[in-house]
């Protein structure tokens, strides 16, 4: 690489640096919408990752900067639309009048228990609502945008908000209160994978030519937002920076229906710093994604230790 290809790649990673800094506020936002939009913090991490790419290539081509928040909540809500079709998750509905609806009070836009339903409801939950009703209320009952902001991030008339909103609203409520208890039962009766368990208790004793052998050759690491790397000598060096750092501690646990570790910066923490999604071929481990990083993921979700 000669000196000037080692400049352009200076100002490069310079640039992302200083366009990662200036939506850093706004990031946690938007993985609490597309969180609740996929279903999965994890798979609304993704959509993060992807809304970011795609705003700092389009943001070269702008004359200014926009309103950065509705701009960003903009792309975010097309790009979870794309992950809703790519994974046939649509569900047709067609908007009826918002008058066959206001007999119920908590269903109004300024709803405060609606609000509170929202918030509190299993991000599952939202993928039976059709994707219309499901941006409309994540959006009205999340994070208290208004009517006319909601009509303008969308695109759509303000009587189809509130239409969709009162409509997933009501579904929201409705399957909220049948099925809740099905995943707390059904993830606390599964017990950890042996590969998952077996990474953690090396992890925990720094056993790290333990860990080194019990991964694949072709090992692929996703650091999430900092960096991806592949085969066992690149991933064992992500290993030797744990090495350095006393205290951390891995336990096995469920997030909604993933098999995670939940990450604790002291052993004595009752809550989890955050967590790292392996996946296994056969008795060994193929992918690390590591959400060190990202610690916001977790800001909503609920982790269950694993017996």
């Amino acid at each position: 690489m000669s000196e000037n290809d080692d400049q352009v790649f200076a100002d490069l990673q310079e640039s992302r640096r200083r366009f990662l800094e200036l939506v850093k506020d706004i990031r946690p936002e938007l993985h609490r919408y597309c969180a609740r939009m996929t279903g999965s913090v994890t798979d609304g991490e993704d959509i993060v990752q992807e809304t970011l790419a795609k705003a700092y290539y389009e943001l070269a081509d702008l004359k200014e900067l926009p309103a950065l928040r509705g701009w960003l909540f903009r792309i975010a809500h097309n790009r979870a639309i794309d992950y809703t079709r790519r994974y046939e998750r649509r569900m047709s509905e067609p908007l009826e009048a918002a008058a066959d609806f206001l007999a119920d009070d908590t269903l109004e836009p300024d709803s405060a228990l609606a609000r509170n339903e929202a918030v509190g409801a299993a991000f599952c939950r939202f993928l039976e609502l059709s994707p219309m009703q499901r941006s409309c209320v994540i959006l009205k009952d999340v994070f208290s945008y208004s009517l006319e902001e909601i009509s303008g991030i969308l695109e759509l008339s303000k009587p189809a908000v509130k239409s969709a909103l009162i409509r997933g609203r009501t579904r929201l409520r409705e399957i909220s209160r049948t099925s809740e208890t099905a995943v707390t039962s059904a993830t606390q009766s599964r017990s950890p994978s042996p590969a998952l368990k077996r990474y953690a208790d090396l992890f925990n004793t720094r056993n790290w030519e333990g860990v080194r052998a019990l991964l694949v050759d072709d090992v692929r690491l996703d650091l999430v937002s900092r960096m991806k790397r592949s085969g066992r000598s690149e991933v064992g060096n992500y290993l030797s920076n744990y090495d350095r750092i006393p205290g951390w501690h891995l336990v096995p646990a469920w997030l909604d229906d993933r098999e995670v570790l939940a990450v604790f910066a002291n052993p004595l923490d009752r809550r989890a710093s955050y967590f790292i999604e392996l996946g296994a071929a056969g008795d060994r481990i193929a992918t690390i994604r590591d959400f060190r990083y990202v610690p916001y993921v977790l800001q909503d979700a609920t982790i269950r230790i694993a017996d």
